[in-house]
């Protein structure tokens, strides 16, 4: 099928120049609307009919718990656990993982109530679009789109290193060197490239096909992991474990910072909340109990590490690999480098199916060029988010070494899992149109106390190295702010079918976490971070601002005209109106 402009850029603002002119002109006030302007769950549920075809409804709470657990467990383990042991937290590293383990799974529960109440595609940029409107959720979903991509290289180039080690070769011996590049991106990796085709063959054919294929991979990447944890305790030995935190509560924290990448995956899973049988049970399930399974075999892996060797001696590149050689079981090495394949064979898979999920539901509401939200007749897959997602990964696999892929781990996701935390409390707390203005300014309020309060912990903790008079302040705060959330603004909305409980507790100590380990993230993730959010905002003030914009006219246009009286943007349209 022919591919023309209108595939990208069909809206009114792009018909001609002279359209396009008077757009620019009027991005202020289009930008004020886009800023101001919420949708409503029924525009992101309406929005699916722009995809043409319906993605379909074929997996359970089973294929969802595999999928997690298959989008979670891969090179973060593998590889990180070896670095910071070694380098941040010692034998320590196992209350690094708990740590990272608790704040992921409230931003579990956090997702999980989104995804049952708005079973689409489109995950945290739904959910924010509801909540904190257009703006947020663009520059939100941009940065999870780069982790996908930067993780999927990551695990990409992991996946030769160990391949490499399960064929007797160093991973050098797989990479072909380009002297005339620059350093750090002349060890070209075509492998990474082609284990990124196949994943991208599987994913475009079928979404129960990839659930079967993570299915089989991620049962024998769990036994792999038991042999791992049973064979190591065998070879233990408790002397490993003294001293146990040899470089205190700061590298404990440090370290879970870094590790935090090991949970990210998780929020592909609430991307296929629209191709889930049940969501009000299967979500739910799904999500937490991955979840917490992975925080148990993290903990479990962590602690077996420690005990096999001393922390000083923990390969960073291989170490588990390393440990059984160590101990004299060198034939393991190959049971846990196939293991390491399989387990990040997976996280490909699921990384595949979730970020072209997202881009999907970018595309739907012409954020991005709507060619990207097709989903083909016959598989029921978005075809052509997911080939271009995975190219991007592959062409930055191919170039990018390890090294420099790692740098730019966290600092995204723990931002957007902080705003999921706010848009939850923001979804409990306000309804256009029946919340007071008394109490709306009294949340307003109190959710910038409790996000202060937050970045002033984090801030203090990143700069002085043992100060505490600060936390005396900042803490209160956060509990005060908290506890005035709950005790003096009413809730004005009850989740229909399943809610985190302890609300604003839980959303609060999420927020609360996330931005905590913020101030432990290096100052190049930031400096990357800015960049890039820069580089979304030139692109939405001259292409997404206006084809959103039109777009959402357009459809309110017509639901007006339908005599729907059906409320597009929530701001707009009396609530009174709607009945």
């Amino acid at each position: 099928m022919a591919v023309g402009k209108n595939d990208f850029l069909p809206e009114e603002s792009f018909k001609s120049w002279g359209n396009y002119v008077n757009a620019l002109k009027e991005t202020p006030a289009r930008l004020a609307d886009r800023l101001l302007t919420r949708s409503s769950v029924e525009a992101e549920l309406e929005v699916k009919a722009r995809s043409e075809n319906e993605m379909k409804r074929t997996l359970s709470w089973w294929d969802l718990i595999w999928f997690g657990m298959g989008a979670v467990i891969g090179a973060g383990i593998f590889v990180l656990t070896g670095r910071e042991a070694r380098d941040a937290a010692g034998p320590a590293v196992v209350i690094s993982y708990a740590v990272s383990g608790f704040s992921a799974l409230l931003s579990v529960f956090c997702y999980t109530e989104f995804a049952v109440e708005i079973p689409v595609a489109g995950g945290s940029f739904a959910y924010l679009r509801v909540e904190l409107g257009d703006f947020m959720a663009f520059i939100a979903a941009g940065n999870i789109l780069l982790e996908y991509i930067i993780g999927g290289a990551a695990v990409a180039r992991t996946w030769t290193s160990y391949f490499a080690t399960l064929c007797n070769h160093t991973s050098d011996e797989f990479r072909i060197t380009v002297h005339h590049l620059a350093e750090g991106y002349n060890q070209l990796d075509p492998i990474a490239v082609g284990i990124l085709a196949i994943i991208c063959a599987i994913a475009v054919l079928s979404t129960k096909g990839s659930s079967r294929i993570n299915y089989i991979a991620s049962v024998v990447h769990i036994v792999v992991i038991l042999f791992i944890i049973v064979c190591g305790i065998i070879k233990a030995d408790t002397k490993n474990y003294a001293p146990f935190a040899p470089f205190g509560p700061r590298g404990i924290f440090k370290a879970s910072a870094v590790l935090f990448f090991s949970y990210v995956g998780f929020d592909a899973v609430s991307t296929m909340a629209e191709e889930t049988k049940n969501p009000a049970k299967d979500i739910p399930i799904g999500l937490v109990g991955s979840m917490v399974i992975t925080t148990i075999i993290y903990c479990l892996m962590a602690v077996t590490l420690c005990l096999m060797q001393p922390y000083q001696t923990i390969d960073p590149d291989a170490p588990f690999s390393r440990a059984f050689e160590i101990v004299g079981w060198g034939w393991a090495q190959y049971i846990v480098a196939a293991g390491a394949l399989k387990g990040m064979t997976s996280v490909l898979l699921v990384s595949a199916v979730g970020q072209a999920r997202y881009l999907t539901h970018i595309a739907r509401t012409h954020m991005m060029p709507p060619w990207f939200a097709k989903v083909d007749t016959k598989t029921g897959t978005p075809i052509n988010a997911t080939i271009v997602m995975l190219a991007a990964t592959a062409v930055i696999a191919f170039f990018t070494d390890l090294g420099i892929l790692s740098n730019l781990l966290s600092i995204s996701t723990l931002i957007i899992f902080m705003l999921v935390a706010v848009a939850l409390l923001v979804r409990r707390y306000y309804v256009s149109g029946e919340t007071t203005t008394e109490n709306r300014n009294k949340l307003v309020v109190f959710l910038i106390l409790i996000i202060g309060s937050s970045v002033a912990t984090a801030a203090y903790w990143g700069v002085s190295q043992s100060g505490w008079i600060a936390y005396c302040i900042t803490a209160p705060m956060w509990l005060l702010s908290t506890f005035g959330l709950w005790f003096f603004v009413p809730h004005a909305r009850k989740p229909k079918l399943w809610g985190i409980p302890l609300v604003p507790w839980l959303p609060s100590t999420s927020i609360a976490i996330n931005i905590f380990l913020l101030g432990s993230i290096d100052k190049d993730s930031f400096i990357r971070f800015g960049i890039w959010s820069g580089f979304l905002l030139l692109y939405y003030f001259f292409f997404g601002l206006h084809a959103s914009y039109d777009t959402a006219k357009e459809f309110e246009g017509k639901a007006m005209h339908d005599g729907r009286l059906r409320k597009v943007e929530e701001g707009q349209v009396s609530a009174t109106n709607l009945a």
